[in-house]
Protein backbone atom coordinates (compact mmCIF):
# COMPACT_ATOMS: atom_id res chain seq x y z
CA UNK A 1 0.00 0.00 0.00
CA UNK A 2 1.17 3.31 -0.98
CA UNK A 3 0.03 6.92 0.30
CA UNK A 4 0.62 10.02 -0.61
CA UNK A 5 0.86 13.09 2.43
CA UNK A 6 0.70 16.64 0.37
CA UNK A 7 1.66 19.99 2.25
CA UNK A 8 0.06 22.49 0.14
CA UNK A 9 1.17 26.09 -1.52
CA UNK A 10 -0.93 29.21 -1.32
CA UNK A 11 -1.85 30.23 -4.55
CA UNK A 12 -0.33 32.42 -6.95
CA UNK A 13 1.19 36.19 -7.59
CA UNK A 14 -0.41 37.10 -10.84
CA UNK A 15 0.84 34.50 -13.18
CA UNK A 16 3.16 33.07 -10.71
CA UNK A 17 3.13 30.08 -8.65
CA UNK A 18 3.73 31.96 -4.83
CA UNK A 19 7.37 30.84 -3.93
CA UNK A 20 8.49 30.55 -0.24
CA UNK A 21 11.87 31.49 0.41
CA UNK A 22 11.45 31.28 4.34
CA UNK A 23 9.85 27.81 3.74
CA UNK A 24 10.16 25.22 6.72
CA UNK A 25 10.06 21.87 7.31
CA UNK A 26 6.61 21.14 7.71
CA UNK A 27 5.94 19.30 11.12
CA UNK A 28 2.46 17.68 11.10
CA UNK A 29 3.61 15.36 7.83
CA UNK A 30 6.69 14.17 9.46
CA UNK A 31 4.26 13.00 12.53
CA UNK A 32 1.53 10.93 10.72
CA UNK A 33 4.56 9.47 8.77
CA UNK A 34 6.24 8.30 12.36
CA UNK A 35 2.39 6.66 12.78
CA UNK A 36 2.20 4.55 9.57
CA UNK A 37 2.68 1.00 9.91
CA UNK A 38 6.16 0.27 8.68
CA UNK A 39 4.73 -1.68 5.90
CA UNK A 40 2.93 0.80 3.84
CA UNK A 41 5.37 2.95 1.74
CA UNK A 42 4.58 7.10 2.60
CA UNK A 43 5.66 9.35 -0.01
CA UNK A 44 6.17 13.19 1.07
CA UNK A 45 5.40 16.14 -1.36
CA UNK A 46 5.58 20.08 -0.48
CA UNK A 47 3.42 21.43 -3.15
CA UNK A 48 5.76 24.77 -2.37
CA UNK A 49 8.74 23.51 -3.77
CA UNK A 50 8.20 20.82 -6.22
CA UNK A 51 5.45 18.87 -8.20
CA UNK A 52 2.86 16.63 -7.22
CA UNK A 53 3.15 13.13 -9.33
CA UNK A 54 -0.78 13.01 -9.60
CA UNK A 55 -0.38 10.11 -11.94
CA UNK A 56 1.31 8.32 -9.72
CA UNK A 57 -0.24 4.97 -8.23
CA UNK A 58 -1.50 5.47 -4.76
CA UNK A 59 -3.90 3.98 -2.61
CA UNK A 60 -4.54 7.31 -0.95
CA UNK A 61 -3.94 11.03 -0.66
CA UNK A 62 -3.43 12.76 2.57
CA UNK A 63 -3.25 16.97 2.63
CA UNK A 64 -3.04 18.99 5.03
CA UNK A 65 -4.87 21.78 5.14
CA UNK A 66 -4.64 25.13 6.73
CA UNK A 67 -7.16 28.17 6.14
CA UNK A 68 -4.87 30.22 3.83
CA UNK A 69 -4.24 27.09 1.62
CA UNK A 70 -7.72 25.62 1.69
CA UNK A 71 -8.59 26.20 -2.22
CA UNK A 72 -5.06 24.59 -3.60
CA UNK A 73 -6.11 22.18 -1.12
CA UNK A 74 -9.31 21.09 -2.61
CA UNK A 75 -7.93 21.42 -5.98
CA UNK A 76 -5.41 18.91 -5.30
CA UNK A 77 -7.90 16.72 -3.98
CA UNK A 78 -10.35 17.16 -7.02
CA UNK A 79 -6.70 15.91 -9.20
CA UNK A 80 -6.68 12.92 -6.82
CA UNK A 81 -10.15 11.93 -6.84
CA UNK A 82 -10.69 12.67 -10.87
CA UNK A 83 -7.81 9.82 -11.07
CA UNK A 84 -10.11 7.83 -9.02
CA UNK A 85 -7.40 8.48 -5.76
CA UNK A 86 -9.50 8.45 -2.18
CA UNK A 87 -8.69 11.31 -0.54
CA UNK A 88 -8.12 12.50 3.52
CA UNK A 89 -8.32 15.87 3.81
CA UNK A 90 -7.00 16.89 7.58
CA UNK A 91 -5.41 20.15 9.87
CA UNK A 92 -6.97 22.80 12.00
CA UNK A 93 -9.10 23.99 8.96
CA UNK A 94 -10.89 20.52 8.43
CA UNK A 95 -11.94 20.65 12.52
CA UNK A 96 -13.18 24.18 12.06
CA UNK A 97 -14.82 23.63 8.89
CA UNK A 98 -15.93 19.91 9.20
CA UNK A 99 -18.76 20.49 6.42
CA UNK A 100 -17.17 22.29 3.53
CA UNK A 101 -13.99 19.90 3.38
CA UNK A 102 -16.29 17.14 3.21
CA UNK A 103 -17.08 18.11 0.00
CA UNK A 104 -13.83 17.84 -1.61
CA UNK A 105 -12.70 14.32 0.56
CA UNK A 106 -13.59 10.59 0.69
CA UNK A 107 -12.81 11.20 4.27
CA UNK A 108 -12.21 13.90 6.36
CA UNK A 109 -9.88 13.60 9.85
CA UNK A 110 -11.04 16.13 12.91
CA UNK A 111 -8.53 16.84 16.31
CA UNK A 112 -5.32 15.69 16.35
CA UNK A 113 -4.80 12.84 13.52
CA UNK A 114 -2.39 11.23 15.23
CA UNK A 115 -5.17 9.53 17.27
CA UNK A 116 -6.98 8.04 14.65
CA UNK A 117 -4.41 7.57 11.89
CA UNK A 118 -3.96 4.22 13.04
CA UNK A 119 -7.53 3.36 12.50
CA UNK A 120 -7.90 5.36 9.29
CA UNK A 121 -5.10 3.02 7.86
CA UNK A 122 -6.81 -0.20 8.79
CA UNK A 123 -10.02 0.70 7.41
CA UNK A 124 -8.33 1.71 4.04
CA UNK A 125 -6.81 -1.51 3.94
CA UNK A 126 -10.10 -3.24 4.78
CA UNK A 127 -11.39 -1.17 2.05
CA UNK A 128 -13.99 0.58 4.81
CA UNK A 129 -12.92 4.23 4.86
CA UNK A 130 -15.19 6.03 6.84
CA UNK A 131 -16.30 9.40 5.60
CA UNK A 132 -15.20 11.27 9.02
CA UNK A 133 -12.36 10.42 11.60
CA UNK A 134 -12.99 12.13 14.91
CA UNK A 135 -10.53 12.76 18.40
CA UNK A 136 -10.74 16.23 19.65
CA UNK A 137 -7.75 16.77 21.07
CA UNK A 138 -7.54 13.46 22.95
CA UNK A 139 -3.63 14.30 24.68
CA UNK A 140 0.21 14.90 24.21
CA UNK A 141 1.23 15.24 20.68
CA UNK A 142 2.61 13.02 18.82
CA UNK A 143 1.39 10.02 21.23
CA UNK A 144 4.63 8.43 22.06
CA UNK A 145 6.39 8.21 18.17
CA UNK A 146 9.18 9.92 16.45
CA UNK A 147 8.70 12.02 13.53
CA UNK A 148 9.69 10.69 10.12
CA UNK A 149 12.69 13.27 9.02
CA UNK A 150 13.76 10.97 6.55
CA UNK A 151 11.16 12.59 4.51
CA UNK A 152 12.48 15.70 3.98
CA UNK A 153 15.90 14.81 2.89
CA UNK A 154 16.97 16.67 -0.39
CA UNK A 155 14.38 18.90 -0.16
CA UNK A 156 15.17 23.05 -0.11
CA UNK A 157 14.52 24.06 3.67
CA UNK A 158 15.75 26.31 6.33
CA UNK A 159 18.12 24.37 8.42
CA UNK A 160 15.79 24.58 11.39
CA UNK A 161 14.35 21.46 13.19
CA UNK A 162 10.39 21.75 14.31
CA UNK A 163 9.30 19.63 16.98
CA UNK A 164 6.63 20.46 19.60
CA UNK A 165 6.67 20.01 23.38
CA UNK A 166 2.96 20.98 24.32
CA UNK A 167 -0.08 22.22 22.00
CA UNK A 168 -3.26 24.35 22.84
CA UNK A 169 -3.74 27.07 25.09
CA UNK A 170 -6.46 27.72 28.15
CA UNK A 171 -6.73 31.32 27.35
CA UNK A 172 -9.93 32.64 25.25
CA UNK A 173 -9.04 35.22 23.04
CA UNK A 174 -11.76 36.20 20.83
CA UNK A 175 -10.09 35.53 17.56
CA UNK A 176 -8.18 32.71 18.04
CA UNK A 177 -8.56 29.59 16.09
CA UNK A 178 -6.64 27.35 18.21
CA UNK A 179 -8.40 27.93 21.50
CA UNK A 180 -11.72 26.55 19.62
CA UNK A 181 -9.77 23.84 18.03
CA UNK A 182 -8.56 22.77 21.66
CA UNK A 183 -11.55 23.44 23.70
CA UNK A 184 -9.37 26.05 25.50
CA UNK A 185 -7.31 22.86 27.01
CA UNK A 186 -3.42 22.58 27.08
CA UNK A 187 -1.37 19.00 26.67
CA UNK A 188 2.37 18.30 27.62
CA UNK A 189 4.93 15.97 26.01
CA UNK A 190 6.95 13.65 28.69
CA UNK A 191 10.01 15.87 28.67
CA UNK A 192 11.89 12.33 28.03
CA UNK A 193 10.52 11.76 24.57
CA UNK A 194 10.81 15.29 23.24
CA UNK A 195 15.22 14.73 24.55
CA UNK A 196 14.57 11.95 22.83
CA UNK A 197 13.76 13.25 19.48
CA UNK A 198 16.35 15.77 19.55
CA UNK A 199 19.00 13.34 19.86
CA UNK A 200 17.42 11.58 16.88
CA UNK A 201 18.40 14.67 14.68
CA UNK A 202 21.78 16.78 14.00
CA UNK A 203 20.47 20.12 14.35
CA UNK A 204 21.12 21.93 17.51
CA UNK A 205 18.90 25.06 15.96
CA UNK A 206 15.42 24.07 17.55
CA UNK A 207 11.45 25.66 17.07
CA UNK A 208 9.15 24.56 19.16
CA UNK A 209 5.94 25.34 17.71
CA UNK A 210 3.64 25.04 20.46
CA UNK A 211 0.99 27.62 20.93
CA UNK A 212 2.32 28.59 24.39
CA UNK A 213 5.61 26.88 25.49
CA UNK A 214 4.98 28.51 29.33
CA UNK A 215 1.18 27.95 29.52
CA UNK A 216 1.78 25.39 32.28
CA UNK A 217 4.76 26.30 34.20
CA UNK A 218 6.21 23.86 36.16
CA UNK A 219 6.23 21.59 32.82
CA UNK A 220 8.27 24.15 31.10
CA UNK A 221 10.65 24.62 33.85
CA UNK A 222 10.95 20.77 33.63
CA UNK A 223 11.75 20.39 30.02
CA UNK A 224 14.47 23.53 30.12
CA UNK A 225 16.55 21.97 33.31
CA UNK A 226 16.55 18.85 30.51
CA UNK A 227 17.33 21.34 27.32
CA UNK A 228 20.47 22.90 29.49
CA UNK A 229 22.57 20.01 28.83
CA UNK A 230 22.27 19.91 25.16
CA UNK A 231 23.66 23.32 24.50
CA UNK A 232 20.64 23.42 21.69
CA UNK A 233 19.60 27.08 20.52
CA UNK A 234 15.75 27.23 20.28
CA UNK A 235 12.68 29.45 20.24
CA UNK A 236 9.00 29.04 20.37
CA UNK A 237 5.79 30.90 20.79
CA UNK A 238 5.38 32.26 24.60
CA UNK A 239 2.49 34.28 26.40
CA UNK A 240 3.69 37.55 28.31
CA UNK A 241 2.86 36.30 31.87
CA UNK A 242 5.94 34.09 31.50
CA UNK A 243 7.75 37.24 32.81
CA UNK A 244 5.82 37.04 36.37
CA UNK A 245 8.41 33.93 37.46
CA UNK A 246 12.11 34.45 37.81
CA UNK A 247 12.83 30.65 38.41
CA UNK A 248 11.26 30.20 34.31
CA UNK A 249 12.90 33.16 32.91
CA UNK A 250 16.71 32.05 34.26
CA UNK A 251 15.59 28.41 33.31
CA UNK A 252 14.58 28.95 29.83
CA UNK A 253 18.03 31.67 29.16
CA UNK A 254 19.82 29.21 30.48
CA UNK A 255 18.34 26.33 28.43
CA UNK A 256 19.47 27.89 25.17
CA UNK A 257 16.50 30.09 24.25
CA UNK A 258 17.14 32.92 21.78
CA UNK A 259 13.51 34.51 21.96
CA UNK A 260 9.95 33.64 21.42
CA UNK A 261 7.16 35.03 19.16
CA UNK A 262 5.27 37.17 22.22
CA UNK A 263 1.75 38.37 21.23
CA UNK A 264 1.07 42.07 22.35
CA UNK A 265 -1.69 42.43 20.02
CA UNK A 266 -2.43 45.24 20.79
CA UNK A 267 -0.71 48.59 22.88
CA UNK A 268 -3.82 50.02 24.06
CA UNK A 269 -5.57 48.61 27.14
CA UNK A 270 -9.11 48.76 25.93
CA UNK A 271 -7.79 46.40 22.59
CA UNK A 272 -6.62 44.40 25.01
CA UNK A 273 -9.52 43.74 27.17
CA UNK A 274 -11.71 43.62 24.03
CA UNK A 275 -10.23 40.98 23.16
CA UNK A 276 -9.97 39.06 26.04
CA UNK A 277 -6.03 38.89 26.19
CA UNK A 278 -5.90 38.05 29.79
CA UNK A 279 -2.09 37.54 29.91
CA UNK A 280 -1.47 40.99 28.69
CA UNK A 281 -3.76 43.00 30.99
CA UNK A 282 -1.54 43.92 33.83
CA UNK A 283 1.61 44.41 31.19
CA UNK A 284 0.08 47.01 29.13
CA UNK A 285 -1.05 49.46 31.58
CA UNK A 286 2.41 51.34 31.53
CA UNK A 287 2.54 50.60 27.60
CA UNK A 288 4.61 47.49 27.69
CA UNK A 289 7.39 49.15 29.00
CA UNK A 290 8.60 47.21 32.46
CA UNK A 291 7.85 43.97 29.80
CA UNK A 292 10.21 44.90 27.04
CA UNK A 293 12.73 45.97 30.14
CA UNK A 294 12.26 42.32 31.24
CA UNK A 295 12.30 40.61 27.86
CA UNK A 296 15.61 42.84 26.67
CA UNK A 297 17.03 41.92 30.42
CA UNK A 298 17.02 38.30 29.37
CA UNK A 299 18.32 38.88 26.15
CA UNK A 300 15.37 37.59 24.42
CA UNK A 301 14.97 38.42 20.46
CA UNK A 302 11.41 39.02 20.59
CA UNK A 303 9.31 38.71 16.98
CA UNK A 304 6.40 41.06 18.77
CA UNK A 305 3.17 39.80 17.06
CA UNK A 306 0.39 42.52 16.56
CA UNK A 307 -3.62 41.96 14.86
CA UNK A 308 -4.99 45.02 13.21
CA UNK A 309 -8.55 45.87 12.80
CA UNK A 310 -9.84 45.17 16.43
CA UNK A 311 -12.95 47.91 16.84
CA UNK A 312 -10.80 49.79 19.11
CA UNK A 313 -8.46 50.18 16.57
CA UNK A 314 -8.28 53.52 14.23
CA UNK A 315 -5.91 54.34 11.55
CA UNK A 316 -3.15 56.22 14.15
CA UNK A 317 -3.73 53.90 16.30
CA UNK A 318 -2.48 51.41 13.56
CA UNK A 319 0.28 53.70 12.77
CA UNK A 320 1.56 53.97 16.38
CA UNK A 321 1.95 50.39 16.78
CA UNK A 322 4.50 50.52 14.01
CA UNK A 323 6.19 53.14 15.67
CA UNK A 324 6.15 51.74 19.30
CA UNK A 325 7.81 48.11 17.87
CA UNK A 326 10.54 50.62 15.82
CA UNK A 327 11.36 52.05 19.37
CA UNK A 328 11.73 49.36 20.61
CA UNK A 329 13.90 47.80 18.16
CA UNK A 330 11.91 44.61 17.79
CA UNK A 331 14.40 41.51 16.21
CA UNK A 332 11.05 40.75 13.89
CA UNK A 333 7.23 42.10 13.97
CA UNK A 334 4.31 40.71 12.80
CA UNK A 335 1.25 43.06 11.54
CA UNK A 336 -1.60 40.81 11.26
CA UNK A 337 -4.53 41.83 9.88
CA UNK A 338 -7.44 40.62 12.63
CA UNK A 339 -8.63 37.39 10.38
CA UNK A 340 -12.09 35.89 11.28
CA UNK A 341 -11.47 32.39 11.17
CA UNK A 342 -14.56 29.65 11.13
CA UNK A 343 -15.51 28.76 14.53
CA UNK A 344 -14.26 31.76 16.34
CA UNK A 345 -15.88 34.41 18.93
CA UNK A 346 -15.03 37.02 16.80
CA UNK A 347 -16.53 35.08 13.33
CA UNK A 348 -19.93 34.23 15.02
CA UNK A 349 -19.93 38.04 15.88
CA UNK A 350 -18.94 39.77 12.95
CA UNK A 351 -21.50 37.78 11.16
CA UNK A 352 -24.41 38.63 13.18
CA UNK A 353 -23.46 42.41 12.31
CA UNK A 354 -23.20 41.30 8.94
CA UNK A 355 -19.91 42.51 8.79
CA UNK A 356 -17.95 39.67 6.89
CA UNK A 357 -16.58 40.21 3.44
CA UNK A 358 -16.73 38.23 -0.13
CA UNK A 359 -19.96 36.10 1.22
CA UNK A 360 -18.11 34.98 4.71
CA UNK A 361 -15.78 32.13 3.13
CA UNK A 362 -13.30 34.58 2.36
CA UNK A 363 -10.66 31.63 2.07
CA UNK A 364 -12.45 30.68 -0.82
CA UNK A 365 -13.22 33.64 -2.80
CA UNK A 366 -11.71 34.19 -6.22
CA UNK A 367 -11.32 37.50 -5.56
CA UNK A 368 -9.48 37.23 -2.18
CA UNK A 369 -6.02 38.29 -1.57
CA UNK A 370 -3.55 37.32 1.36
CA UNK A 371 -3.04 39.98 3.60
CA UNK A 372 -6.72 41.83 2.69
CA UNK A 373 -8.72 42.65 5.30
CA UNK A 374 -11.95 40.35 5.46
CA UNK A 375 -14.66 41.98 7.26
CA UNK A 376 -15.92 45.77 7.26
CA UNK A 377 -13.68 47.46 10.31
CA UNK A 378 -15.81 49.63 12.74
CA UNK A 379 -13.85 52.56 12.48
CA UNK A 380 -12.06 52.60 9.05
CA UNK A 381 -12.91 51.07 5.47
CA UNK A 382 -11.76 47.88 4.85
CA UNK A 383 -9.24 48.92 1.95
CA UNK A 384 -7.97 51.67 4.83
CA UNK A 385 -6.79 48.74 7.21
CA UNK A 386 -5.57 46.56 3.90
CA UNK A 387 -3.07 49.42 3.01
CA UNK A 388 -2.55 50.65 7.08
CA UNK A 389 -1.67 47.00 7.85
CA UNK A 390 0.68 46.82 4.62
CA UNK A 391 2.88 50.47 5.28
CA UNK A 392 3.71 48.82 8.93
CA UNK A 393 5.14 46.03 7.34
CA UNK A 394 6.57 48.31 4.47
CA UNK A 395 8.10 50.65 7.22
CA UNK A 396 9.43 48.33 10.34
CA UNK A 397 10.92 45.77 7.49
CA UNK A 398 12.36 48.33 5.37
CA UNK A 399 16.27 48.95 4.71
CA UNK A 400 16.76 51.45 6.97
CA UNK A 401 14.76 49.82 9.92
CA UNK A 402 16.65 46.57 9.63
CA UNK A 403 20.11 48.65 9.82
CA UNK A 404 18.54 50.88 12.83
CA UNK A 405 17.51 47.63 14.94
CA UNK A 406 20.02 46.03 14.50
CA UNK A 407 22.46 47.66 16.75
CA UNK A 408 20.39 47.01 19.99
CA UNK A 409 23.05 45.72 22.38
CA UNK A 410 20.87 43.64 24.93
CA UNK A 411 19.31 41.42 22.30
CA UNK A 412 20.60 41.31 18.67
CA UNK A 413 24.11 42.28 19.10
CA UNK A 414 24.21 40.56 22.79
CA UNK A 415 26.74 37.83 20.38
CA UNK A 416 27.89 37.35 17.64
CA UNK A 417 25.76 34.26 16.89
CA UNK A 418 22.59 36.73 17.30
CA UNK A 419 23.76 39.64 15.37
CA UNK A 420 24.22 37.08 12.33
CA UNK A 421 21.57 35.31 12.88
CA UNK A 422 19.20 39.01 13.03
CA UNK A 423 21.61 39.99 9.71
CA UNK A 424 20.68 36.82 7.64
CA UNK A 425 16.79 36.05 8.47
CA UNK A 426 15.99 39.55 8.70
CA UNK A 427 15.89 40.37 4.85
CA UNK A 428 14.31 37.00 4.06
CA UNK A 429 11.87 38.10 6.04
CA UNK A 430 11.33 41.52 4.45
CA UNK A 431 11.48 39.63 0.86
CA UNK A 432 8.30 37.29 1.79
CA UNK A 433 6.55 40.02 3.01
CA UNK A 434 6.74 41.90 -0.55
CA UNK A 435 6.35 38.69 -2.20
CA UNK A 436 3.30 37.81 -0.17
CA UNK A 437 1.02 40.45 -0.23
CA UNK A 438 -1.68 40.20 -2.59
CA UNK A 439 -1.13 36.38 -3.47
CA UNK A 440 -4.40 34.66 -4.83
CA UNK A 441 -5.19 31.42 -3.11
CA UNK A 442 -5.47 28.50 -5.20
CA UNK A 443 -4.31 27.48 -8.95
CA UNK A 444 -7.60 28.17 -10.51
CA UNK A 445 -8.15 26.54 -13.91
CA UNK A 446 -4.58 25.06 -14.32
CA UNK A 447 -4.68 23.72 -10.91
CA UNK A 448 -2.45 20.36 -11.68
Amino acid sequence: MRIALIYPNIGRKGDSLFLDGARMEPLGPAVIAGWTPPDVEVAFYDDRLEPIPYDAPFDLAAVSVQIFTARRSYEIAAAFRKRGVPVALGGVHVTLAPDEAAEHADTVVLGDAEWTWPALISDLRNGTLRPRYACRSAGPPQNGALPRRDLFRGKRYLPVTLLQFSRGCANGCDFCASSVYFQRRHYVREVSGVIREIQAQNRRLLFFVDDNIVADKAAAKELFRALIPLKARWVSQASMDMLDDSELMDLMVRSGCLGHVVGFESIGADGVAAMNKNTNARFVTDGYAYAVRELRRCGLQTWAAFTLGHDTDTLESIRETCRFALRNKFTFAAYNILNPYPGTRLYARLEREGRLLYGGKWWLHPEYRFNDAAFVPKNMTADELTETAFWCRRTFNSPASVIRRAFEPSTNMRTPYRFLTYMAYNPLFRREMLNKQGVTFGYGEDAT
